[in-house]
């Protein structure tokens, strides 16, 4: 099914108006891989290390000539890194493997619970740690998404701070109180980094994912909202990148670790992801009203958008000026989105975990045609205007 004239033009207007061709795409500062090995290799801890996140960090550290310890379960990906040294044990509780050994610097990407991120701090700082970089969230703060925020914003609270269960309601206040206990135990050695979304190659959740896989097959896209609607993300390899930049340079403080420099509109982003996946898709954007009726959600059916609130005129934004002067740098979507197709046509065949179906999709953008043709049709005999 192709897009009708009007949806065209109007797809077309709105590009215009943010100044940029249909094929245009981001120019984002590229991260730069520095040359040789870091100036003084560290002892790294990392509590955790085979997710998402984790093997990047890992990765970088080894590039940069770090010595790295993996410490974990064993249960995530037990076969990555053999030739590391891997102590087994539970941050709740068994921490004895670490007895014995030193580190300079621990990185937490797998604290949720306060209780137990204070357990790992008080460990590993009595094994002579003088830096604790734990891995946060922007679910911290109090009014995201509905506001612009920077690292002073407020973050959510629990009237009841001892839970443990992690939801969709605690996971933001949790982290928060995450944070504060590496600090207690660290105070100038604690690193706090906030990611936002977090994508790239490895990406479990398929939430950017979705993009670069559907522009792959091509044909007519249903794209949500807006052109001028901006969306955010950060590559795991450059936030795995920055987060040892800043164990390098002993770095103290709190960083929203978001992407890319400035948000990215949608007539930028999903063109990106076109080129990509090496196709030239049509677009269809399609109001945000006109989803909302029919079912169609922000972030999940529609990974990566969230619209404006109701009666803002743009996207809250989250501030990237203190990380990026730390030394934060991004790679262009373009990049992303074909490193990340390209590992995803290397895993075993599954589907999008998010993300509307083929089906679905064309469900909805029938719809909308519907709507259209409907509005576009000369009225029929007799449906014209009475006379008086």
């Amino acid at each position: 099914m192709h897009a009708t004239r009007r949806t065209f033009l109007r797809t077309s207007s709105a590009l215009a108006a943010l100044g940029l061709p249909a094929a245009a795409g981001l120019r984002a500062r590229a991260a730069e891989d520095p040359a040789g090995p870091a100036a003084q290799p560290l002892r790294v801890l990392m509590l955790g290390g085979t997710g998402f996140l984790g093997p990047h960090v890992v990765r970088r550290a080894l590039a940069r000539g770090h010595d790295v310890t993996l410490f974990n379960r064993g249960r995530t990906n037990p076969h990555l890194f053999p030739d590391l040294v891997k102590l087994r044990g539970d941050r709740d509780g068994d921490l004895a493997a670490l007895d014995g050994h030193a580190f300079d610097a621990v990185v937490d990407t797998s604290g949720y619970v306060p209780r137990i991120v204070g357990l790992s701090a008080e460990k590993t700082k009595a094994l002579g740690a003088r830096r604790y970089l734990f891995v946060s969230t922007i679910s911290v703060y109090r009014d995201f998404p509905g506001a612009d925020i920077d690292e002073s914003s407020a973050v959510g609270t629990l009237e009841d701070e001892t839970v443990e269960q992690v939801d969709n309601r605690t996971y933001g206040p949790l982290k928060a109180l995450c944070e504060q206990a590496a600090e207690c135990t660290f105070g100038d050695g604690a690193t706090v980094v906030r990611p936002g979304l977090i994508s790239g190659p490895g990406d479990p959740t398929d939430r950017f994912t979705y993009w670069p896989v559907r522009m792959a097959r091509g044909g007519e896209v249903l794209a949500p909202g807006d052109p001028a609607h901006t969306v955010s993300f950060i590559d795991v390899r450059d936030l795995a990148a920055f987060m040892v930049h800043l164990l390098e340079q002993d770095t103290h403080g709190t960083f929203n670790g978001d992407g890319p420099a400035e948000p990215i509109p949608l007539g930028q982003f999903l063109p990106a992801c076109a080129r990509g996946a090496g196709t030239e898709p049509t677009l269809t954007f399609v109001p945000t009203e006109f989803l909302a009726a029919r079912g169609v959600r922000p972030w999940g059916d529609m990974p990566v958008w969230i619209p404006p609130p109701e009666g803002a005129e743009r996207c809250p934004a989250v501030s990237r000026a203190r990380a990026i002067e730390a030394g934060l740098a991004f790679r262009s979507a373009e990049e992303t989105a074909r490193d990340t197709l390209a590992w995803w046509r290397e895993q075993p065949e599954r589907p999008l975990r998010t993300g509307l179906s083929a089906e679905r999709e064309a469900e909805v953008l029938a719809a909308w045609h519907a709507r259209d043709e409907a509005a576009d049709a000369p009225p029929a005999e007799g449906d014209g205007e009475q006379d008086a």
